[in-house]
Order: structure tokens, then sequence, then C-alpha cells
């Protein structure tokens, strides 16, 4: 256990098991300025004992285990009741914000958000057709190897049946454990399980819910975030607004922080996940370091050896170190190849449902899983789901694309690690995060390894021939000479001329699939 300055802190996790945190809280909240002021809190961290402490230095001597720099391609189900409106991401938040989108939806669908708010769109959400099971089969169908499940978004409403907090899944709504159901059905087909969070950055992003109408008839009257009898979902009132980076991201006020540890401990210690996600850096200091141990200490106490991934981002809220966490990089990607293994999240849509949203296509998804995978990373894809646990058609077809594709040419991805070059082309991709949509072609190829085997992955569809100036003939990169060259689905080896300029490959007249190809590459 980890204790810091024993104070009148005692109390609220008990009261926190009853539902009532937010109550407790709501009556003396602190200010922004008064919680900076405030000295060191009595911070209750109990961790599974092991080799990995709270400090920075003890948690330096992470590594990625090989699961995770195997399975190259997850599915993420980014889902719950925001999807209910049909608006996309973040409708908890925007509803309050007059002028926005979501804001004019909601005023016209449901009413003001002062009668009808947030808290009453979660019945709404009832899940009537998801059919976890389905699905999975669906996702292993489509290369899969792991799956992540929302745990909690901003909108503070726990997808699990939660030891700690009222407002969950099992309660209301779908009445459902969703967490564990998404488990059962990735255990089944021995597919890698993750869990995400985004719990941390609630307390501020929640702040518009506190405030009031500002149209007549209403005006003034105060949104439903500003009843204390639902402080616990909303928040007690507090004046930080969330400006989306730095100190703004994440409350100063210490009682949230160990509710949030209280919390994401029970996700982890009931469904014991592989992977857990952090939707920005990691949150709270000491508080946010002290879960990690305890997730790395309880991997190797169950099975002697770690087997767990963190995953948090490089965005300056929060903290982040690369040695101790797996660096994700939210819709975009990282440039060249990175000596440690990261991931890209990102979606086929929206985050959450949203009417008339463009969707990727089965082309552009494989591009950017081929390019991210080049570069030692993992692509970790959210598929869309209805409100209601079904598939649009886009995810539909995607999920349908996507498995004849990796039948033929999941050897390529899987189980591969990064050549000397990640790849070459014509196109130039921007990197970074919210960076993607780069167009690619049949000329840009990527390049993954496995064993003395060599993979070139077209990021389009060739035909003619296909050039690889990296293969050519005394070329630095690679010394000894191309003996043989197929293409992954058709059965014999293709004909190719390793010159001084490039390595030419006839490309047979018909792929064995659509959208991408891979080159079998054997070595003198």
């Amino acid at each position: 256990m980890v204790t810091l300055n024993k104070r009148a802190f005692l109390g609220v996790p008990a009261l926190a098991a009853l539902g009532l945190a937010g109550a407790a809280q709501a009556k003396d909240a602190p200010s922004a300025d008064a919680c900076a002021k405030l000295p060191a809190p009595d911070y209750r961290l109990p961790i599974t004992k092991g080799p990995f402490g709270p400090e920075p230095g003890s948690l330096k001597t992470y590594q990625a285990p090989d699961w995770f720099r195997d399975a190259k391609f997850g599915i993420w189900a980014h889902w719950g009741p925001q999807a209910v409106p049909r608006q996309g991401d973040w409708y908890a938040r925007y509803m309050y914000v007059p002028g926005h989108p979501h804001y004019d939806h909601h005023l016209k669908t449901y009413g003001q958000p002062s009668k009808v708010g947030y808290k009453d769109i979660i019945p709404l959400w009832t899940a009537e057709k998801f059919d976890p099971e389905a699905l999975m089969d669906k996702y292993a169908a489509a290369g899969a190897k792991y799956f992540v499940s929302m745990g909690v978004h901003h909108d503070n409403f726990d997808l699990w049946n939660s030891k700690h907090h009222r407002w969950n899944a099992a309660a209301m709504g779908p009445k459902r454990d969703i967490v564990g159901a998404w488990k059962a059905a990735a255990r089944k087909r021995k597919l890698r399980f993750g869990v995400s969070e985004h719990l941390g950055a609630s307390h501020n992003w929640y702040h518009p819910s506190h405030l009031y109408n500002q149209t007549w008839p209403e005006n003034g009257v105060a949104y439903d975030g500003a009843d204390p009898r639902y402080a616990d979902l909303y928040h007690p009132p507090h004046n930080e607004p969330y400006r989306g980076s730095g100190d703004t991201w994440y409350t100063k006020d210490p009682r949230f922080h160990q509710i949030w540890f209280d919390r994401i401990r029970d996700l982890l210690d009931t469904y014991e996940p592989d992977l857990l996600y952090s939707d920005g850096g990691l949150p709270f200091g000491v508080v946010g370091r002290s879960l990690v141990a305890h997730m790395y200490n309880s991997s190797i106490a169950r099975g002697g050896k770690l087997e767990a991934v963190y995953n948090c981002k490089d965005l300056g809220s929060g903290e982040f170190h690369k040695e101790w966490a797996v660096q994700d990089v939210e819709r975009g990607v990282l440039n060249g190849i990175n000596p440690l293994p990261w991931q890209t999240d990102t979606s086929n849509g929206d985050w959450f449902y949203s009417d008339g949203f463009k969707y990727k296509t089965t082309s552009e998804v494989i591009a950017m899983l081929a390019d991210i995978v080049s570069k030692n990373g993992n692509l970790l894809l959210n598929v869309v789901l209805y409100p209601d646990g079904s598939l649009p058609p886009e995810s539909q077809l995607l999920l349908e694309e996507l498995a004849p594709w990796m039948a033929v040419n999941a050897e390529a991805i899987h189980g591969t690690r990064p050549w000397k070059l990640f790849g070459e082309g014509p196109t130039e991709a921007a990197s970074g995060a919210f960076q993607e949509g780069a167009a690619y072609t049949a000329r840009d190829i990527r390049f993954t390894t496995k064993g003395d085997t060599l993979y070139a992955i077209t990021l389009g569809e060739p035909s003619g021939s296909t050039e690889i100036t990296a293969l050519a003939a005394n070329n630095p990169h690679e010394r000894r000479r191309v003996r043989r060259v197929e293409m992954l689905g058709v059965r014999g080896p293709l004909k190719f001329r390793q010159g001084p300029a490039a390595l030419s490959i006839d490309v047979p007249a018909r792929a064995p699939t659509r959208h991408a190809s891979v080159f079998k590459i054997s070595f003198a």
C-alpha cells in the first residue's frame, strides 16, 4: 500500500462503494485554486507486491510482452450511451454547449438540458441487439489478435458491474455487464483482452453540465448537472473548465484522484485485462503510477511473467514515459521505425455512431495497417456499432472484406518485425497524432520480416510489374541476392529481374485478393 500524509480523506472510498461519492464531495468541493494549495493528500493506494513501484525509475524497467509485439492488429468497441443520439463523439459534453450541433440536436429531439439531461439518455441505451459472440467471430476472422472494450468514457458511466459507482451498465441502461460479456467472448476465441479508461479527464470535461439554459423562455434555469442529486455522475460543482491540454485536462482535486484509482483498480482486478488504455497521458502523478505498478505486479503474480500492456499518449497532459508505457498515437502514425513497440488508435468512422459520417474504406484500413506494422507499431481499430449493438453496413462490409484478405496475407502482418527500411514510394504521409488519410498507391510499398523472409506489401492493387528500388542489385540495404519471389495466395514463384535500379516483379494477371498484395521474398 502507498500512503501519503494521513489526512481526513478517510471514508470517501466507503461512500463511493454505496454510490454516494459524488454527494459526499458536493458539499464542500474545493475550487481549483484551493486544490492547488492543499497539503499532500491521504491517498490510499493498495497495490500488489512485486518488482514495480510507483517511482518512475522502477517503472522504467518495463518491457512490452511478445504477445503485443506479435499481435499487430486489435479491434476496439468504443461504444456506450453516447451512441444513442447517433451524433458522434463527446455528446455528453456538447449537448450542454449552446451553438454546438449536439446542443441543437438535443434541444430539438429531447428538450432543454435542464429538463432532459445526459442522465436521461443513459436509460435509452438498451443494447437490445448486442451479441458479443457473433461479433467476436467476425473480429477474429478479420485478423484481430486482441480486443479492447470500452470501460468508461468521459461521460463517467461504467460499462461493468462497478463496485464503486452506481452509474453502471449492470444497474441501468442495458442492465448487463458489457465488459464481462466482451471478455468472455474474446477469451473463448483466444484473443487477448483489453479495456479503455477515459475517466481521468471526466471531472473537468463535464464542466458545461453545471451551467444553465441561455435561451428563452428558460434563460437562467440550471442544467441537471448542477443538481446535487446527480453529483456522482456530473461531478461536484467546481471552477476548473476543461481546456483540453496541460493541467486543465485533469482536476487538481485529490478526492477525484482516489475515486479514479478505486474504480479503475476495480476494473483491473475484476476482469484481469492484458491491456489498459488511458485516453491521454497517465493522470494524477503517484496515483496513476501506483495503478500501473499494480497492473504490472498483478500480471506477474497471476502468470509468473509480465504480460500486461499499458497504453497512454504523449500529448502534453498527464505523464508519459516511453520506457514504462506503450505509446498510443490517436488517429496518426509515428515517423519511421520506432525502436519501441507502439500503437495507433483510430476508428473506421466517428468514435461513437454518427449519422452521415464518412467511413474509411477497406483499402484505407489495410494500407494504414501495413504502414504502421512496418514501423514497429500496432493498429487498434474501433469498428463502429449502432446504439443497439449491431453493425452498420459500413462496419459489416469492412469486416467481410478484411476476412479474406487476412486469410491470404496475415503471415506478412502477425508475428513480423520491421526490416532495415519501413518502405518506399512516392506518397509523403504526415506523422503525429490526428494525421491520417494519405492517398497511397500500388507504388507505395511497406516491408516486414519474419526470420529470413522479407515481405513487400503494396498499399494498392498492383498490375503489370512492381518495382522495388530498395532491392536493386548491390543495394546498400540487403547484400544478399534475391533467390525467389512469390505472391501470397498464388501457387508457384513469380518471374523477377534484379537489376541495378530495382527488383522488377511480374505481377499475375489476377491478384488473389483485393486492396493490396504481398510479395514474399527469399534470398540466396
